[in-house]
């Protein structure tokens, strides 16, 4: 069997745009980079039965999905129009408490089952740069509990 790696690009991130009974899951799109941070803490547990050597026991893992891209706008229309995704997110990264969280979901759209949903904090940044630059955002979504495995919409 040949084996190929993965493609980076072939991540995708929606957010829940219209929480409720039906939600609505809209793309962020404009992304240039993906990562799931996954930390985990732990305790010593060992004890003499190990015969001098220790061990550690999870106690606890916490999760962060961290993005960049570059902000998008409709040029079909006269008016400024942001990427819907996009600006779901910076209007939640200006709320404090739970407004604050948003419902997410992150899967690859390249046949492979990985597909994963959850609440998160949002931590948005963006704007600026030179007179050459592209505007940025950076987004880190701040995991709520555990997220959750579910069905690959496009698998």
């Amino acid at each position: 069997m040949a084996l190929r790696s993965l493609l980076a690009k072939d991540w995708v991130v929606e957010v829940n745009s219209s929480p409720g009974a039906a939600p609505t899951w809209t793309k962020i799109r404009g992304l240039t980079s993906f990562e799931l941070e996954i930390k985990t803490k732990t305790e010593d547990d060992s004890d003499f039965d190990g015969d001098g050597w220790s061990s550690d026991a999870v106690t606890q893992r916490t999760w962060t999905l961290k993005a960049k891209g570059n902000r998008k706008r409709d040029t079909s229309s006269s008016t400024f129009v942001a990427d819907p995704g996009q600006d779901f997110v910076r209007q939640a990264g200006l709320i404090v408490g739970v407004e604050a969280n948003v419902e997410v979901r992150w899967y690859r759209r390249d046949g492979s089952p990985d597909a994963y949903q959850g609440w998160a904090a949002v931590d948005y940044k963006g704007g600026g740069g030179k007179t050459t630059d592209l505007e940025p955002f950076e987004l880190e979504l701040i995991g709520q509990g555990a997220p959750v495995s579910i069905a690959n919409p496009v698998a």
